[in-house]
């Protein structure tokens, strides 16, 4: 049976790093791939950090939670979520509905390479269980996965964020940075910025969301 407590301090977090197994430095060779919404009540930019939060949704928000139940605006927690295919972003956009609606409050892709290495916590790893959890954290409780996220960064508040598999694509690797430090990684400009609809995304939607058994609007 996997375990997911809640985290220990952050005092613990550190003393237990191993720094070479447990940092993962992603090179500027990599792409990152986001899924946003470019209109809409909460229209976004490909490379603006949310400070809205915690949402419901979001497994690793680390802002902290407002006592009413409101969403607050935490100017120094920033976080942004990224997969390394265009189908993990889509997996995980879409997951609600299983519908992938290429209209509706506009979205777009976003493809970029970092200005500079990233150094994330290695979720994927043995970190997890040496600190109490499972691989649990990257698909169980969001309200217990955003509690460990603020701990992680109490305790390592220099990484850009986490790298950890996506439960909606097979376990693949996914991305979530945080803001600061990570806003200085992301380039004026990305390689890859066009809205879902664009003609030539038809054929490559169409095989992800037939290989996901997602619908395509």
């Amino acid at each position: 049976m996997s375990r997911l407590p809640l985290p220990p301090s952050a005092a613990i977090l550190r003393k237990m790093l191993r720094e070479h197994e447990d940092i993962l430095v992603v090179p500027t060779s990599t792409r990152l791939v986001r899924v946003f919404v470019a209109a809409g009540a909460h229209q976004q930019r490909w490379n603006t950090f949310r400070h809205t939060g915690p949402l419901p949704h979001a497994r690793f928000d680390p802002q902290p939670p407002s006592p009413n139940g409101k969403l607050g605006i935490s100017p120094a927690h920033g976080v942004l979520y990224f997969g390394l295919s265009v189908r993990t972003s889509i997996a995980e956009v879409f997951q609600a509905s299983s519908v992938v609606d290429r209209t509706t409050r506009r979205p777009h892709l976003a493809v970029f390479a970092p200005q500079r290495p990233l150094r994330l916590l290695d979720l994927t790893g043995l970190w997890p269980t040496r600190a109490g959890a499972s691989q649990e954290i990257s698909s169980g409780p969001k309200d217990i996965t955003q509690a460990w996220a603020r701990t992680i960064r109490d305790a390592f508040p220099d990484l850009d964020g986490l790298w950890y598999r996506s439960s909606m694509d097979s376990g693949d690797p996914a991305v979530c940075l945080w803001h600061p430090p990570a806003g200085d990684a992301l380039p004026l400009t990305p390689e890859v910025l066009v809205p879902l609809d664009y003609p030539g995304l038809d054929l490559p939607l169409a095989r992800i969301c037939d290989s996901l058994n997602y619908v395509l609007t």
